[in-house]
């Protein structure tokens, strides 16, 4: 594309111009608001420099809007659960400075490990969604999955002799978040699988669980004792461990809302 005479560009051209230019650098955002920034610069007798500023401005801010949605899409969390809707007077045992200092992330940039343990409906998958949403946004490669779905994919992998490629992306991402760790019985098979991933990110990657039993109790999960001292041992190495309690919110909600209409 090549204007050789500027002087005479109409309005009509010089909009052309700018949406083919737009399109061939992908400016989106520039393309769909140049026209009216302009208009509002040349009201405003805002300099050539001021309005390429704020055009400039405007599409890096778009595009990182994009990227952070971008990011959160692809960890696939299975429903939106930010920090900001946590009712914290509800549930008073998890502490949120705590919560609130973890939302920033620096927990991932460090490969540290987070537990979050208490019962059903204590608020341990919306934090786990919550935070795994926050480090997205941070710009973090985050992969959400439950235990048993990560097993089983596991399995099949091994099944169709593509293991070490499906535990080389899981360590790829700088966050893995866990749930429903510990509600079901594993095999030792599945064990050592869920154990392999652990050890591919162990003291480098983050790894956030959410599960209901203590971790004396994971001998349920995982029957093999030494397997499961090890996982725990990975797990809780410099952790974060935050315990969500066992009073249901979801129970007490339910309860105060039956009463509330009887």
């Amino acid at each position: 594309m090549s204007v050789r005479n500027r002087d005479e560009l109409t309005d009509a051209a010089a909009d052309a111009a700018i949406d083919q230019a737009c399109r061939i650098l992908r400016l989106p955002t520039m393309r769909a608001q140049h026209a009216e920034l302009a208009a509002a610069a040349a009201r405003q007798h805002i300099s050539y420099k001021a309005f390429l500023v704020e055009l400039l401005s405007l599409e890096c801010d778009e595009r990182e809007q994009r990227r952070k949605a971008r990011l959160v899409r692809e960890a696939g969390f299975p429903r939106v659960k930010r920090l900001d809707d946590f009712d914290f007077t509800a549930n008073p045992g998890v502490p949120a400075p705590l919560i609130h200092t973890l939302a920033g992330a620096g927990w991932v940039a460090h490969g540290q490990p987070l537990c979050l343990i208490g019962d059903s409906g204590t608020g341990k998958s919306h934090l786990l969604i919550g935070l795994g949403i926050a480090a997205a946004e941070a710009g973090y490669r985050v992969r959400y999955t439950t235990a048993a779905a990560l097993v089983n994919e596991l399995a099949e992998a091994a099944d169709d002799k593509v293991l070490s490629r499906t535990i080389a992306r899981y360590g790829r991402v700088d966050l893995l978040c866990l749930d429903e760790l510990g509600y079901l019985e594993l095999d030792r098979r599945g064990a050592e699988l869920l154990f392999q991933v652990f050890t591919e990110r162990e003291e480098r990657a983050s790894i956030a669980v959410a599960s209901n039993a203590a971790f004396s109790e994971w001998t349920t999960t995982f029957t093999d004792p030494r397997l499961c001292a090890a996982i725990v041992d990975r797990l809780t190495f410099q952790a974060h461990i935050i315990t969500t309690g066992t009073d249901s919110y979801r129970l007490k909600s339910a309860t105060a809302a039956l009463a509330a209409a009887t």
